[in-house]
């Protein structure tokens, strides 16, 4: 075990700028200086962004975009660096890699089309350089930091865009590679959302993927602690920008954390916390630009009031619905097969009701994968639908969801019907309505324009 090892995540708006980049190694020059430290670094603030825009054009045959989107990057590096005053040790560094994602960006132009094992190396490119200049500002300054590539240490199976890790092999990579680094008072600058194969095919780790990386790589080396540093306080009561009096909430468990993600709050993604729940490595969400501020700790026990911890929603989703034509149609194997098609598209399901006696459900997804969900959906009961056995598929694009979380909502008499009232209190109309079994969280599908009068009514009456 690496004793005391601090791991902290940097987001891109805590790397967004050469004024954000000292901060964050002020930082690590404080946590290094009593315990060993590591840090996991996103792209800078719309770097991302900027880059899958470059490979989209590029598969669409614009030369010129290409060249300006590659120009942009370089300057915006390059800039930092100067500003940063590490030019000298950072730019050639800096052109070298930015060369490596024209060269990708080229081959695409090339083929008209986008491979996704390229489009994971080429993406990668984005913390990579944030991990150069970060760990080269670092040693300007005097403090040993070693930038490292995660697709060298993180293994994962070969799903390109939305990798899983293989915790055997990635452990004894991050013991054989990391670990020295740490012994010898360095601070391992790794680059998150990316990993390989075990035969060194580049992947990324999909949503969340650079959160997802530093719980990785904390699991792996059994640190005492994860700090995952952002533009916020911690983890909130309800969106501020909805809620006026919504309020920092000192800890939540692993699994509210998950649920609040899960449900559209900025939090760790449900899949980043399963290796530190796992482990019972306590995790604090913590705000760069409000260091004084001590955050929000993720733990697996907190003490509560009993009742709602907090309110979440998320607005572009989409609700789709199935039925049968007849009763005669099994509704528990159409469900089957309609959930079989929506992993098939990597969809995930937000929410889920059926009907028992019309054998009908619907399910919410993301807005962004409802193109890939119908596709598939349409492909997979195509022989239904020809036939007429099943109605044709429904899909409602203006809805919203509303979730109420909390561990201590377990029993709690008229919960539900408090909610709901709540909301009817509004005049919002509720379509669809799920609860898990294990009572962590209410799920309310409402319309779209009545959301944030929902959202602000079941937080007064939840508070």
């Amino acid at each position: 075990m690496t004793d005391g090892l601090l791991v902290m995540k940097f987001g891109g708006t805590s790397l967004g700028s050469a004024e954000r980049i000292c901060v964050a190694a002020e930082i690590c020059r404080e946590q290094s200086k009593v315990r060993p430290a590591l840090a996991v670094v996103s792209a800078m603030s719309g770097v991302t962004d900027l880059l899958l825009n470059t490979l989209r054009q590029a598969e669409g045959g614009d030369e010129k975009r290409v060249e300006a989107n590659v120009e942009q990057l370089l300057n915006r590096h390059l800039e930092a660096c100067a500003s940063l005053n590490i030019s000298e040790g950072a730019e050639i560094g800096v052109r070298e890699l930015i060369g490596d994602f024209e060269r990708l960006a080229n081959g695409m132009l090339m083929l008209g089309d986008r491979p996704a094992r390229a489009v994971d190396e080429a993406i990668a490119i984005g913390e990579r350089l944030t991990a150069l200049i970060l760990s080269v500002h670092l040693g300007a300054n005097g403090i040993a930091a070693h930038a490292i590539n995660g697709a060298d240490v993180i293994v994962t199976d070969g799903v390109f865009g939305n990798a899983n890790p293989m915790m055997d092999a990635t452990r004894k990579k991050a013991q054989d590679l990391v670990r020295p680094l740490l012994d010898a008072g360095e601070i391992p600058i790794v680059t998150g959302f990316n990993g390989a194969t075990l035969d060194g095919r580049p992947t990324t780790l999909g949503r969340g993927g650079s959160d997802f990386s530093a719980s990785i790589l904390a699991a792996a080396l059994d640190a005492a602690e994860l700090w995952i540093w952002t533009d916020v306080d911690g983890i909130m009561s309800a969106d501020p920008r909805l809620v006026k009096d919504a309020r920092v909430l000192e800890a939540v468990t692993y699994s509210e954390a998950a649920e609040l993600a899960y449900n559209g709050a900025k939090v760790l993604h449900p899949r980043t916390l399963a290796p530190l729940a796992d482990r019972q490595i306590p995790v604090w969400s913590k705000n760069s630009f409000n260091r004084a501020h001590p955050g929000t700790q993720i733990v697996s026990k907190v003490e509560a009031t009993p009742g709602p911890r907090a309110v979440t929603s998320m607005a572009n989703v989409a609700l789709i619905s199935l039925e049968p034509a007849s009763t005669a149609m099994s509704g528990a194997r159409l469900m089957a097969r309609a959930l079989e098609a929506l992993a098939d598209a990597n969809a995930e399901v937000l929410a889920l009701t059926s009907s028992s006696y019309r054998q009908s459900f619907c399910f919410l997804v993301r807005k962004e994968e409802l193109a890939a969900a119908m596709k598939s959906l349409e492909a997979d009961l195509a022989l239904e639908l020809t036939h007429g056995y099943l109605k044709p598929i429904e899909v409602d694009e203006n809805v919203g969801l509303l979730a109420v979380v909390g561990e201590g909502m377990h029993g709690t008499p008229g919960l539900a019907g408090r909610v709901f009232s709540a909301i009817s209190a509004e005049s919002v109309n509720i379509i669809a309505i799920a609860q898990g079994s294990s009572e962590l969280t209410i799920s309310v599908v409402v319309h779209r324009d009545g959301l944030e009068r929902a959202i602000r009514a079941v937080h007064r009456e939840c508070r």
